[in-house]
């Protein structure tokens, strides 16, 4: 009898002010995978990283993200800028990200190389961006 293996999609992100965008793209990752692993970036980790603080704290935006049907699973992204370690601690098969990240340098942000990617089984893949739709463009629609 042969036992299916799980896939596993680890993605990461601040997930603050969810919308449909977040929505759009974790529906995705659903279609993909059969769990879904949400690394949430932790207050501390946003504020080093984009020099402001989430609207919504670290429990707030897990909550969300936990009663969304498309999460099976939020954890915190403890190693910062070295994702390493909570994508190891998930095992996944897959890393999704949205297609916006295509012309970042993304492997830099996150600490990886397409060498460790390999040697971990683990396939990258960029999913369609939502247009029209960022937390960025809504907290520029509250401030104006």
């Amino acid at each position: 009898m042969e036992t299916k293996k799980i896939k596993k999609l680890y993605t990461g992100g601040t997930f603050d002010l969810f919308h449909r965008g977040h929505a759009n793209f974790l529906k995705m990752c659903k279609e993909i995978a059969d769990v879904v692993v949400v690394s949430l970036n932790t207050d501390e980790f946003i504020y080093e990283y984009k020099k402001e603080l989430p609207i919504l704290d670290y429990k707030h935006r897990k909550d969300v993200l936990l009663s969304c049907k498309y999460v099976d699973e939020v954890i915190p992204n403890t190693g910062g800028q070295d994702s390493k370690p909570a994508i190891l601690s998930v095992q996944p098969s897959y890393i999704a990200i949205g297609s916006d990240w295509a012309k970042k340098d993304y492997y830099k942000q996150m600490g990886f190389t397409q060498d460790w990617l390999d040697e971990n089984n683990i396939i990258l893949i960029y999913l369609p961006y939502t247009d029209m739709i960022s937390t960025t463009e809504i907290k520029k629609r509250l401030r104006a």
